[in-house]
């Protein structure tokens, strides 16, 4: 394969660092030919074909037009309105926000005292009925704590058969043998 010229295994300089540091080098000495004097700021330097010397001439700035000085002053004035109108706006809907978030919590805190009340007195009336227990109506009181809503979900276990046996237990309840004395 050596008839061909390429000879990838040797371990030769990167031709690109190479190139970079032949560069460098001939471009070092450009830097010391070149002889620019300090030209203040705000001034031009120009070269005459006469000499090689450069003519400095100062920088003259344009003044602007009338009407170009009136449009902005009124820009501005129209700018400043603008940002106090915003302003003025902004402090509007900072009192409206608070007054509908104050009628909120008024809202949502009459909300929390009546859910309150109505779980105490479901509650109340849960544990009253607790302690009248007659004999006989355990499957009625079991059929009132279950949810007998055909709607199910597919997350959900079936239950209907469950549901059958406890209405089925609540209309006809089971009664007990009396066992003959021995």
């Amino acid at each position: 394969m050596d008839n061909f010229g390429d000879n990838f295994d040797d371990n030769d300089v990167d031709p690109a660092a190479e190139f970079l540091a032949r560069e460098q080098t001939q471009l070092a000495g450009l830097e010391d030919d070149l002889n620019t004097p300090n030209v203040p700021i705000g001034v031009t330097q120009t070269l005459s074909n006469d000499t090689s010397s450069p003519i400095i001439a100062p920088k003259i700035e344009r003044e602007e037009p009338e009407k170009i000085k009136k449009w902005r002053e009124e820009q501005k004035t129209r700018l400043e309105e603008k940002d106090a109108d915003e302003e003025k706006k902004k402090e509007e809907l900072r009192l409206v926000a608070k007054k509908e978030l104050e009628e909120w919590y008024k809202i949502h805190k009459e909300q929390i005292a009546k859910t309150k009340d109505v779980n105490r007195n479901a509650e109340k009336q849960f544990v009253a009925e607790s302690d009248e227990i007659e004999p006989g109506t355990e499957w009625d009181r079991i059929s009132k704590l279950c949810d007998f809503n055909p709607k199910s979900s597919r997350a959900s276990k079936d239950v209907t058969r469950m549901r059958s046996i406890i209405l089925q237990l609540k209309q006809t309840p089971l009664k007990k043998s009396v066992s003959p004395a021995k």
